[in-house]
């Protein structure tokens, strides 16, 4: 078996029972490297292994009993115990009660709410198997019948009764996510949100920075809209919590795309949806267009032989290309590499790659471990914890150059996190080379764009110290798959620690003492850049808020 499959693992299971082999480990590796998909995923994507594979194998992982259902197996008095409604919200049915202690089986033995639930409602302490969801729905309708009238549970005031009709009769939640997506682009939002709230779901709409409620959804049927939304943006339920991909829409004849985001959330999955602007960061430093003191300033950075550069954003593969940008520009002649992780290093430039593990501890640990390898320079994806921060700046300590991603978005967050870790005696800011920061911001499609007067609260929110001739927004068109954008644009903070930054760093805790030094010095960040965009009409004000201001 590979050594990256390491014992007791999903892999290991399927394999140690023949369900799969080393070829198709090795298979679903390279899967899992391109896609970015765990490694379950990466399996049912290539065709090895079915759902009902892996849900066994995650039963084993968790020392869980995996059943097949017979309705023999159902005792009717366990059933009075959870309510149908119950039931159905989370697709677990109850088995057999003893004493103080009741079984279920459920499709998603990590779901701790659901679990919550039903001792809550039971008084019973719960104890759980796995089970197929197609079999435990089956059980559902036979133990508490099936109800021809069973509507969605959609509540808007923003649809008419005919639409909500419309969209509470289909049970899938196909009309509803089609009802949204109409909604959204309507409406201009730039994004949309589904928010488990304990029982219900709040449906949200974001424009200009400011969210206000849709609707909401009952949890009844959430699972099985969330399942839609992950099989559209092509990512399949093997236990992942956190996705990101691309959901195509047809509307008007014309297929547009937004980007949707899933975070694992109590009472099910947090999932965010917006306009998708094709991005990609440029493979060269020059075409990426930066004004000359930000280009001179990266550059600058670039021609350090020891130290730490941190480069820091939400957006972790847009994260790693500015890593790599800035491996193109050093000198990597006669120099050992090392890559903690599975992003950074796509470069005409080849280097050894080592695994990053999630758990912060581990992380640490291992980027002390590829000190033993005496690298000259050591590039890390992700070091935004206390412990593997603490770690990258204790390589830079030892004359490594170092570059570290940080997931934190924009330069006073950073600047902010970065005085918090000196107060907490993590690292020495004497290490620290400088910082490269950046937001993606979308550029308006000129053939849609409009002129109009922003509400009050929107210049409020700018707080601009002049307004431009004009504001613009969109309304989409056929040249921007009614997108009402046109491409998306990074601006970028290259912050270098002079030796006079250093010392208000050290002596200051307040990051506004570091920007009035900034100030003071006539550096320019993305701000400025962002606010020379929109005087010039290329962006919208809801855009500027966002991106910038926020």
């Amino acid at each position: 078996m590979p050594e990256q499959i390491k014992k007791e693992s999903m892999g290991a299971i399927l394999s140690a029972c023949k369900i799969i082999n080393d070829d198709d480990i090795a298979a679903a590796l390279e899967e899992q490297r391109r896609s970015g998909t765990r490694f379950g995923e990466a399996l049912i994507n290539l065709g090895i292994v079915t759902q009902e594979d892996i849900d066994w194998a995650l039963s084993n992982q968790l020392d869980l009993p995996y059943i097949r259902l017979k309705a023999d197996m159902i005792d009717p008095d366990a059933v009075k115990l959870v309510p149908a409604a119950l039931a159905r919200k989370f697709n677990l049915i109850p088995l057999i009660k003893a004493g103080n202690e009741l079984s279920i089986a459920i499709s998603d033995p990590l779901n701790k709410s659901a679990v919550a639930a039903v001792e809550l409602q039971s008084g019973c302490q719960v104890n759980i198997s796995v089970a197929l969801i197609r079999e435990i729905r089956d059980m559902i309708d036979t133990c508490y019948g099936c109800s021809d009238n069973q509507q969605l549970g959609f509540a808007s005031s923003a649809f008419s009764a005919k639409a909500l009709e419309a969209i509470n009769g289909d049970l899938s939640g196909s009309k509803l996510l089609d009802y949204l997506l109409i909604f959204m682009l309507k409406n201009r939002l730039s994004s949309l949100s589904l928010q488990p709230m304990d029982e219900s779901v709040a449906v949200t709409g974001r424009r200009s920075g400011i969210s206000q409620s849709i609707g909401s959804l009952a949890g009844t049927y959430f699972l099985d809209l969330t399942r839609k939304i992950r099989k559209s943006i092509g990512i399949t339920d093997s236990g992942s919590s956190n996705s990101n991909g691309v959901l195509t829409f047809t509307y008007r004849s014309h297929p547009i795309s937004f980007q949707v985001a899933t975070m694992a959330g109590y009472g099910g999955e947090y999932i965010t949806i917006r306009p998708y602007v094709p991005s990609s960061v440029p493979s060269r430093l020059s075409d990426l267009h930066l004004p000359d003191q930000q280009e001179v300033d990266f550059i600058r950075l670039s021609r350090n032989r020891q130290g730490i550069t941190f480069f820091a954003s939400r957006n972790t593969q847009e994260r790693d290309r500015f890593i790599d940008l800035m491996l193109e520009e050093i000198d990597t002649d006669g120099k050992n590499v090392i890559i903690l992780g599975e992003g950074p290093g796509r470069t005409v430039k080849r280097f050894p790659r080592i695994l990053l593990p999630r758990d912060e501890t581990e992380r640490a640990a291992t980027v002390m471990r590829a000190l033993d390898h005496a690298p000259d320079i050591l590039v890390i994806e992700d070091a935004t914890e206390g412990m593997p921060f603490t770690a990258a700046c204790r390589a830079a300590m030892r004359g490594k150059l170092v570059l570290a991603g940080l997931e934190i978005r924009g330069t006073r967050n950073v600047l902010r996190q970065m005085l918090l870790y000196q107060q907490q005696n993590y690292f020495l800011p004497v290490f620290v080379n400088g910082l490269v920061s950046f937001k993606g911001i979308q550029l308006l499609c000129q053939e849609c764009r409009t002129e109009y007067a922003p509400p009050t609260e929107e210049l409020a929110a700018m707080n601009l110290p002049e307004n431009p001739a004009s504001f613009y927004r969109t309304t989409g068109c056929d040249a921007c798959g009614h997108s009402g954008f046109s491409a998306r644009k990074f601006l970028t903070d290259t912050l270098v620690f002079t030796d006079e930054f250093l010392r208000i760093f050290e002596q200051t805790n307040d990051v506004a003492a570091l920007e009035n030094y900034l100030g003071m010095t006539g550096y320019h960040g993305l701000a400025a850049e962002g606010l020379h965009l929109l005087m010039a009409g290329d962006v919208s004000p809801e855009e500027y808020i966002a991106s910038v201001v926020l």
